[in-house]
């Protein structure tokens, strides 16, 4: 006998997109909803709360709900790109405000952070990844309103502790965000740990098939500050066109087989190589070596991402030869994908980047792992090491 109040496994939660079923035509694939605006009644009044496609598009919903249940959310919301979900929860803040950042982060963001606060008259201070100490010491009484963290850290995957940020931005009066686009909602819940916003670029893990831009923001509270995100998503117009939102929902539907796929294919190319000839260092925070391991270990459960870098012995010229040698994985930007990427992020980044210069950041698909370890294994005998 089944017990009919017991809640669904998430898994079950994604495969069916919560079991939602389109209304009129009992169709398993919900419909797509290309209108922009909505009739009123006679009185002036919206019978169904829709007014127009910026705030209201049917198709958000489905994939909202989904997320807020992942994460434990009270509310959440897509963007157009991860980069417009970050840049909502910046731009919710006001002028005089401070808000710490890690020194490792999405270089993108990190980027528009410091160059957009100089304008916006935000104050911007960056703590070194890990380093608790130097985050209790940036914190600036009344002033800082936020603390922005990525955990594990693109590209290298430094492991902050999501609880401990937590507890500094409470004591200061101030939101923890949380980048939970590595992670994912499969391997960690930073609400639960308590964050106050998680953002994710869904273009990546969420969706999974390289064949949509998308961002979201799930929070734990809706309170003024989120009411200031939302505004700013209606007034910017940063929002998803109904068929990509309808792509990233049928991408969320399989992000369980793929992230534990991914996972696990990590964990063995990372095991195999730690140590090899040519490999400087691997770095992945599921290697009991990992700086970070202990705390990743606590706060992530099923896994510890499909992302890891390889340091080649060489140098930058070195790294370069490998990742042109490589045929399998693929050179190209992004991750998350089911297809395995290789990319130089120095080079990427440019000007400023902490990223060292014999990195090469993998992003693991869901191929044969025997292939991708035969894939390096090839590009680093080719260089006659």
């Amino acid at each position: 006998m089944t017990d009919e109040n017991k809640p669904l496994n998430r898994e079950t939660l994604m495969a069916q997109g919560l079991g939602w079923m389109e209304s009129v035509h009992k169709s398993l694939a919900p419909g797509i909803y290309p209108a922009t605006t909505y009739e009123r009644e006679g009185d002036g009044s919206y019978p169904t709360g829709r007014i127009y496609s910026r705030p209201d598009n049917p198709n958000y919903e489905q994939p909202e709900q989904l997320l807020k249940t992942l994460e434990g959310g009270s509310d959440a919301l897509l963007f157009s790109s991860g980069m417009s979900a970050g840049v909502a929860v910046v731009q919710a803040l006001k002028p005089g405000d401070h808000m710490i950042i890690p020194a490792v982060m999405y270089w993108g963001l990190r980027d528009w952070i410091l160059s957009f606060g100089k304008t916006w008259g935000i104050e911007v201070s960056s703590v070194p990844n890990g380093d608790l100490a130097a985050l209790e010491q940036a914190v600036k009484p009344g002033k800082t309103k936020l603390l922005w963290m990525e955990t594990p850290a693109n590209p290298t995957w430094e492991i902050d502790d999501i609880a401990a940020w937590a507890a500094v931005a409470k004591n200061a009066g101030a939101r923890l965000a949380v980048d939970n686009t590595v992670a994912t909602p499969l391997l960690t819940n930073p609400l639960k740990l308590g964050a106050d916003i998680v953002m994710h670029s869904a273009t990546k893990y969420l969706n999974g098939h390289s064949d949509v831009l998308a961002g979201a923001l799930i929070t734990a509270e809706e309170d003024d500050f989120w009411d200031r995100i939302i505004t700013n998503r209606r007034t910017n117009g940063t929002v998803m066109g109904p068929f990509e939102a309808w792509l990233l929902l049928r991408g969320m539907r399989t992000l369980h087989l793929r992230v534990e796929r991914a996972c696990s294919s990590a964990m063995a190319i990372a095991r195999h190589f730690d140590g090899a000839k040519g490999i400087r260092a691997v770095l992945y925070p599921g290697l009991d070596s990992h700086p970070g391991h202990d705390i990743a270990a606590k706060q992530m459960s099923g896994g510890f991402s499909g992302m890891l870098s390889l340091c080649i012995e060489g140098g930058e010229e070195a790294a370069m030869a490998v990742a042109a040698r490589l045929k399998v994985f693929k050179r190209a930007t992004s991750l998350g994908g089911i297809e395995s990427l290789v990319e130089h992020r120095a080079s990427i980044e440019g000007e400023g980047t902490p990223c060292p210069k014999d990195l090469l950041r993998l992003s693991i698909g869901i191929e044969s792992v025997d292939d991708l370890v035969a894939d390096i294994e090839q590009a680093l005998a080719g260089r006659n090491i």
